[in-house]
């Protein structure tokens, strides 16, 4: 195991760099039983633990002052059942290399993402989703798992084994121990055929029921200071598979959406008047196309634009009318909003801190351009979500504690229940849990 002390230590950061930590010590375990004894020397310096993916939470859910965890040596496939059809990964493996060595073997998981830097660890305990009419997030996909806890010691769960943790665990914003492995569902690989088209915002909000029931997954970006959108529907295909050629796709996915939009959102924040006339540009540079490609290919795209984002989940029901009241405030208010607007939608699931725990929800994410004042936006956006009863997303930006979210989450009492079980010293613990976990 590598290991840094005081003095030695970097600052962290997270990918958008809006959050920062000092820890007192880096550990990097090769193995369970390293990373065991690391969390009991924590303990016994008494010291916090946090362990980090790849930062790209908005939130200080991973930062700490105490000893930071991370998972680079703790990657890979354990193993791979396919009479079970299901893949044990180590947690510190990206989404991108498990994507990847699941293709090579024939499968896939049945829904992702739409990016794929994060861990399989970072990217679950936060509850990452994409979008899908009958398919729900990567966690809810999860079908055992592996964490240390407080006292060292190595607990497994699934629905047979410690069934109480498992419901809870799946979705566990690092609070009840350090996960060390995750075993997922899989699936023979399959084609996706994606149909990407304009469609302007009336059209969308009064036919949003119908485009969610017609389609295994259905999402779209409003373009703000303008009535457009672009909309995408996924849906398995029996083939041929027909990727985007290479000039188009370039254009497409690194020009126009990473290359042309950097600019743009550079020009924006230093000319913030401009942004209208950007906006009009840009919600008609993206044109209708259709492909057929292997899952991961079609649901993650490359984003290398920084941004900082807020993204709440809402009862489906009352995503047209938040999406209007959004719409309205906009044009009302003197704000000048570079970024897109993001919907998705996904089924229930029954993971106790799952922002769609118990019930059918809609995502709305909102964004900014990395450095642009994002306060006075997301404020007048929360005041509209919470209003629906949304439930913020837990690696995005949000200013909600845990006597609102106890309100929303009707299963709050029994994670807390566990995390008391689990962790009573709050060994895992720092002020973002603090803030929306309670002490």
């Amino acid at each position: 195991m590598t290991s840094t002390d005081a003095g030695t230590t970097r600052a962290w950061r997270n990918w958008a760099g809006n959050v920062t930590a000092r820890p007192v010590r880096e550990v990097s375990p090769a193995s369970v039983d390293e990373l065991a004894d690391a969390v009991r020397r924590a303990a016994e310096d008494g010291l916090r633990v946090k362990p980090v993916g790849t930062g790209h939470s908005f939130t200080a859910a991973a930062a700490t002052d105490g000893v930071l965890v991370r998972p680079d040596l703790l990657t890979g496939i354990r193993g791979i059942d396919r009479e079970a059809m299901t893949v044990t990964v180590e947690a510190g493996t990206p989404l991108k290399r498990l994507n990847a060595a699941l293709a090579r073997e024939g499968l896939s998981l049945t829904n992702m993402g739409d990016i794929m830097e994060q861990t399989v660890a970072g990217a679950t305990s936060t509850g990452t989703h994409g979008t899908g009419r009958d398919s729900a997030s990567i966690a809810a996909q999860i079908r055992a798992l592996e964490l240390v806890t407080a006292d060292g010691s190595v607990l497994r769960c699934s629905e047979r084994e410690n069934p109480e943790i498992f419901a809870v665990a799946r979705i566990g914003l690092g609070a009840l121990g350090v996960i060390t492995a995750i075993t997922f569902a899989v699936e023979p690989v399959f084609l996706l055929t994606a149909r990407e088209e304009p469609m302007t915002f009336d059209a969308v909000t009064s036919g949003f029921d119908e485009l969610v029931t017609e389609n295994e997954h259905f999402e779209f970006y409003w373009f703000p200071h303008t009535g457009n959108c672009n909309t995408k529907r996924n849906n398995r295909s029996a083939g041929p598979s027909a990727p985007p050629g290479r000039i188009s796709g370039w254009i497409e996915d690194e020009l126009l959406s990473n290359g042309i939009f950097q600019v743009a959102c550079s020009v924006g924040r230093a000319f913030p008047a401009a942004i209208p006339s950007i906006a009009r540009i840009s919600s008609r540079a993206l044109s209708a196309r259709t492909y057929t490609d292997i899952p991961y290919k079609v649901f993650t795209s490359p984003r290398r634009v920084r941004f900082v984002e807020m993204e709440y989940a809402l009862p489906r029901e009352a995503a047209v009318a938040a999406l209007r009241e959004l719409k309205a405030m906009v044009d009302r208010s003197p704000l000048r909003i570079s970024f897109p607007v993001e919907v998705r939608t996904a089924p229930a699931d029954d993971i106790a801190l799952s922002t769609a725990s118990g019930r059918e929800s809609a995502y709305i994410a909102v964004h900014l351009y990395r450095g642009t004042p994002h306060q006075a936006y997301f404020t007048a956006v929360e005041r509209i979500m919470t209003a629906h009863g949304g439930r913020p997303h837990w690696g995005k930006v949000h200013t909600r504690d845990a006597g609102y979210l106890a309100e929303v989450y009707p299963r709050f009492g029994e994670f807390t229940a566990v995390r008391d079980r689990l962790d009573p010293d709050r060994l895992f613990g720092n002020d973002y849990l603090r803030r929306v976990l309670g002490d």
